[in-house]
């Protein structure tokens, strides 16, 4: 069982920036795609960007460019780099890992974190 543990939300004003970092508990073949999924109010659980074992990156087209998912050379680390923040970006953000990048990126991780509120006030 891989436990992941988010930290870095909070509140940050419209054009600001925040870094959330998520690790996980264990080393595992389930870590081979790291990703972040949001939910904002009344709204889906939306893909945000995910990294694979070897360094892959893949992002929501409406997100590209603003936001960088990254993680550490041990690999048990992701990171969400967020800049040019907008309201709209308020939302509870979800780290989420897999075995495959597709399961990821449907939604069926097969591990999820608790999720961390970012509050983005205009």
């Amino acid at each position: 069982q891989v436990q992941l543990v988010e930290s870095g939300g909070g509140l940050v004003q419209a054009g600001g920036s925040l870094r959330l970092s998520c690790t996980a508990s264990q080393n595992s073949a389930t870590l081979y795609a790291m990703g972040w999924f949001r939910q904002g109010p009344g709204k889906e659980r939306d893909f945000v960007g995910a990294i694979t074992w070897e360094g892959n990156t893949y992002y929501s087209d409406s997100l590209k460019g603003r936001f960088t998912v990254s993680r550490d050379n041990a690999k048990t680390t992701v990171y969400l780099q967020m800049s040019s923040l907008k309201p709209e970006d308020t939302a509870v953000y979800y780290c989420a890992t897999s075995f495959t990048f597709s399961s990821l990126r449907e939604g069926a991780a097969d591990y999820w974190g608790q999720g961390t509120q970012v509050t983005v006030s205009s």
